[in-house]
């Protein structure tokens, strides 16, 4: 088998499909959650995935911070595909559950099935504010939370990434 790996931000090798914890890190992570945007890039206004995972980080009880912080860490190494393209693929889940033991490991984040569930809940939060925020028309995307009172002002992706690190050396 051929030996599958990307190059990271920082020029590090993270081997795909299992990486190891040590070849993990957080401004790497930062950095490029800062610049992806949310919901594939159709939405009105640039909103990163960095700051969709602070907002989420935002919502949840103090245990579980860093953990909604890292909820879409594996997005870093692995592309973000939306949910109804992932639901047709299956083995993609592999992937990215390869890539959260990696990173989970690598900050310590353990969790239980309610933790992963209540962790669902907030992020299903944001997507049904950043849904009314940046997609328009969303009554047919079948959304059961409801979506926070205040309007999101996105940050600049700098910012974002700012604020991922300050965010992450403040729960660590």
């Amino acid at each position: 088998m051929k030996d599958s790996w990307i190059q990271t931000h920082s020029g590090r090798r993270v081997s795909l499909p299992i990486p190891s914890p040590e070849q993990i890190l957080i401004e790497d992570i930062s950095w490029s959650l800062a610049m992806k945007c949310r919901f594939n890039g159709q939405c009105r206004a640039f909103y990163s995935i960095a700051e969709h995972c602070i907002r989420v980080s935002w919502l949840l009880p103090a245990e579980l911070q860093l953990a909604g912080l890292l909820h879409d860490a594996n997005e870093a190494y692995l592309p973000d595909i939306p949910r109804p393209v992932k639901e047709l693929i299956p083995q993609y889940k592999q992937l990215e559950d390869l890539m959260d033991n990696a990173i989970n490991e690598k900050y310590g984040v353990k969790l239980t099935n309610c933790d992963h569930t209540i962790i669902k809940i907030a992020d299903n939060v944001m997507l049904a504010t950043e849904a009314r925020d940046f997609m328009g028309d969303t009554s047919l995307w079948g959304l059961t939370e409801i979506p926070m009172k205040k309007k999101i002002c996105p940050m600049s992706s700098a910012f974002a990434e700012r604020e991922f690190m300050r965010r992450f050396y403040t729960l660590i």
